[in-house]
């Protein structure tokens, strides 16, 4: 509950920051596309419309399967460090590959989050 209250204040926030308000026409379709994009993305639409003047395509959300994969692909990476934590300890000589495949789960986690999540750059 506290969390939803500081994210709300943060917002507050960032409204009072933002004190030029821009006025434009769009047609019905446009309009009608606006929200649509808007929807799909989980943005208002004047943050979908900020990130599209910051240069980013906001994607749509993934979905639940997304974070739950990712979450058991997290503990897959936890339990190898552990293991290579333990191993090094106790003289083990693969702990180096234990080392090696977290740290490449980890990086794997790190390139599908940015491919799935993240909004693209425009060019």
């Amino acid at each position: 509950m506290a969390a939803f209250l500081l994210q709300k204040i943060r917002r507050w926030i960032t409204t009072l920051k933002r004190n030029i308000q821009v006025i434009f026409r769009v047609n019905e379709t446009e309009c009608r596309m606006l929200k649509q994009n808007a929807a799909k993305s989980k943005f208002s639409q004047a943050a979908y419309l900020r990130s599209l003047i910051m240069g980013y395509v906001p994607r749509e959300p993934p979905s639940a399967d997304f974070y739950t994969m990712t979450k058991e692909l997290r503990a897959i990476g936890n339990r190898m460090n552990q293991i290579a934590a333990r191993a090094n300890a106790t003289g083990f000589f693969l702990a180096e590959e234990y080392a090696e495949n977290a740290n490449r789960l980890f990086n794997s986690i790190v390139k599908i989050r940015e491919a799935v999540v993240l909004p693209d750059k425009m060019t």
